[in-house]
């Protein structure tokens, strides 16, 4: 099936006489006749829901859906996008191994990595998203485990060249795991150009309606962990009885690993109405995704003429220096969010923020409402200057999310604002 049916059918397929929509499963546990058929889930010996912090129905309907359109053997719901990034990460890496890490993510993502990660032993190096293979090689260390970066990255809306970063992760016979939350898998799948796993924040675009928290990690089934140093999946579990994941599990052994390990012990189980909702936003993924980008556009080059405008990025734009190589990843589009420099500094940016009407100044991104943002003083404050600019994020960059409005709407209320600075 195509993208855009995956959207509506894939994942859950009602019986007869059972719900047409999947039904919101409300309930912690499930009962059984066995104590016997107890026993051998809790020891991964059969599949089924017991309690919900581990499975619901609910829930592996969604995961399934989202498997489904980005093409991996597997995926599972989480409490957020941090959880999801949170939870890629330790699944395979441990206190004194390495990740790789494109410096040009998303300013919680950045945190959670520098800070909360190396508080934890895990080290990191940040790199440039153009860096070049060989400048790549050279930050490889015998405990890296991991490379880790975002299909179009957020504020700064760089395009990673997924192709490159998956050859030389595995030619250290590392896994490449890409944020694909911006980008969807309507408009790219990483899996097709080498990605190993993805994570999203599934409260984005996913959603689209900006009510349900969420995140999601899939596995794509073709790394061979075998081939890499990853103890946690190719030794014995002694909390499963000794089960060894890539044995048992194939292709599978790292998606089983999440659910069954990380999730047990983490809690970060995302909530079956949420789910739900998830699933609603879903349906209209496809239709919506192609609007957000249409309007991107309209509005990008509304503002790349304007005077009252230093920099516009967006890669959809023939100007922009990533756009051929959206064009390779995402020929249909990349997304709704346009990164914009104001004149007159951030005070200018503050006052075309404020000017706005149509659009408001939100802690979110893509949604079906246009929002902006001010990256350098909210979701990216904590970082240093050179962290700044390294995440090339500058003082009067203004984050914009293209919502779904009529397009004319939103360029006058741009226009209207723009004239206020």
């Amino acid at each position: 099936m195509k993208i855009d049916t995956l959207c509506v059918q894939a994942g859950y397929e009602p019986k007869n006489s059972e719900p047409r929509v999947l039904p919101i499963v409300q309930s912690t546990t499930f009962a059984y006749d066995s104590a016997e058929t107890m026993g051998k889930l809790f020891d991964l010996e059969e599949d089924g829901f017991f309690y919900t912090r581990l499975a619901n129905p609910t829930l592996d309907a969604v995961a399934k859906k989202i498997a489904a359109l980005e093409g991996g053997v597997g995926a599972m719901l989480t409490a957020s996008g941090q959880a999801a990034s949170l939870i890629s990460i330790t699944n395979i890496s441990k206190a004194g191994d390495h990740i790789i890490a494109s410096a040009a993510i998303y300013g919680g993502t950045f945190n959670l990595f520098n800070k909360t990660l190396r508080d934890l032993g895990i080290d990191f190096d940040f790199v440039s998203p153009d860096i070049t293979a060989e400048e790549l090689e050279k930050v490889f260390k015998p405990n890296t485990k991991a490379v880790f970066v975002e299909t179009v990255t957020n504020p700064s809306l760089d395009v990673i060249d997924i192709e490159l970063f998956a050859k030389v992760a595995h030619a250290h016979n590392c896994p490449l795991i890409v944020d694909n939350t911006f980008a969807t898998p309507v408009n790219c799948r990483p899996f097709e150009w080498g990605a190993d796993i993805v994570v999203h924040s599934t409260s984005k675009y996913m959603d689209g309606h900006a009510v349900a928290l969420g995140g999601v990690v899939v596995d794509s089934g073709n790394f061979d962990w075998t081939k890499g140093d990853y103890p946690m999946l190719t030794t014995p579990d002694e909390t499963y009885h000794g089960v060894v994941y890539t044995e048992h599990f194939g292709r599978s052994a790292y998606i089983v690993k999440c659910c069954t390990h990380l999730m047990r012990d983490f809690g970060a189980q995302q909530s079956p109405q949420n789910a739900f909702l998830l699933n609603l936003g879903l349906d209209t993924l496809a239709l919506r995704m192609e609007r957000h980008c249409s309007n991107a556009l309209a509005v990008a080059e509304f503002l790349e003429g304007h005077d009252k405008v230093d920099k516009v990025d967006y890669p959809g734009l023939k100007s922009n220096k990533y756009y051929e190589k959206a064009q390779k990843y995402m020929p249909k589009g990349t997304c709704g969010v346009i990164s914009v420099c104001i004149k007159g500094g951030k005070e200018g940016a503050v006052r075309f923020m404020e000017g706005l009407k149509l659009a408001k100044i939100v802690i979110h991104v893509a949604d079906a409402r246009t929002c902006v943002l001010h990256p350098a003083s909210t979701t990216h404050r904590q970082l240093s200057d050179q962290q700044l600019i390294d995440a090339g994020i500058a003082p009067n960059m203004v984050r914009l999310s293209v919502g779904i409005e009529n397009p004319d709407d939103i360029i006058a209320d741009i226009a209207q604002a723009l004239e206020k600075v």
